[in-house]
């Protein structure tokens, strides 16, 4: 199951809005360690496998697109591994 995970931008909007109870149109795009903890729980739930995030990674997450980067670059290192 190689290749680029299916989760986008829309998909942490929407796990994010059940944690603010807000649209995902208004949900701010800063993040924090709640919400991230809360990204990291749904993420690793959808693709049943667990996201191996260093210290280094999950600091450097400050925004929703930073997570989506190193939640794509973690799941794709997952599935080749």
């Amino acid at each position: 199951m190689g290749g680029q995970p299916d989760l986008g931008r829309a998909d942490l909007l929407t796990m994010l809005a059940e944690l603010t109870a807000k649209p995902a149109a208004e949900v701010p795009d800063r993040i924090g360690s709640m919400e991230l903890a809360w990204l990291v729980h749904l993420v690793e739930q959808r693709y049943e496998r667990r996201l191996d995030l260093t210290d280094d990674e999950l600091a450097g997450i400050r925004t929703v697109d930073d997570a989506l980067v190193v939640f794509r670059a973690s799941l794709t290192a997952a599935a080749d591994g």
